[in-house]
């Protein structure tokens, strides 16, 4: 017997593994966290399965997401990126990366972690929803509207509430996996 999913990630192998496996499973790696980040903002304005595709050829061309070597990244590392069409090659986001991983390494150094700092949003234990139908799910609320004026006033860029509430689920802050869900009450 099959087990019953969310409803947006059903038909498609890589969104149901993805689906299984990673969306909302606290996730507490700083390198995990800037992985998630950066793709939710590479997703704006597209589908989070465009950039699931994408994924791995995200990883090798930013440097497995190594927030160090990204903040460094030259002139000529951004013309590779807008060449590279294993990615999206959007120029803002691509700059906004770079400042983001510096403003990222900025909130490790006052908190410790970036962890830390965004985890403690929620005193550090998940928000736990509960949604009859995927469609009923918040694209913001009022603590990703905190969270992401934070992250502006910190320097961060491309990191609207949408993308932040995102974020949050794909990260495990929030449980928006439906109530009927074979995952609702593992994660």
């Amino acid at each position: 017997m099959d087990k019953h999913r969310c409803g947006w990630c059903v038909g498609d192998p890589l969104y149901e593994a993805y689906h299984d496996e990673e969306w909302g499973v606290p996730v507490k790696d700083d390198r995990t966290l800037f992985e998630f980040l950066i793709l939710e903002t590479f997703q704006a304005g597209l589908s989070w399965i465009t950039v699931l595709r994408k994924r791995e050829n995200f990883r090798k061309a930013f440097d497995y997401f190594d927030y160090k070597k990204i903040a460094q990244y030259d002139q000529a590392k951004i013309d590779g990126l807008l060449g590279n069409a294993g990615i999206i090659r959007n120029k803002l986001k691509i700059n906004a990366t770079i400042s983001n991983a510096k403003a990222y390494m900025e909130i490790q150094k006052e908190f410790g972690s970036f962890s830390t700092y965004i985890w403690g949003f929620v005193d550090g234990k998940p928000i736990k929803n509960a949604l009859e139908n995927y469609k009923h799910a918040p694209a913001t609320t009022a603590l990703s509207d905190t969270i992401s004026k934070d992250l502006k006033r910190r320097g961060f860029k491309f990191v609207g509430s949408t993308v932040i509430y995102a974020q949050m689920q794909a990260t495990g802050m929030v449980n928006d996996h439906e109530v009927n869900c074979f995952r609702y009450h593992e994660v």
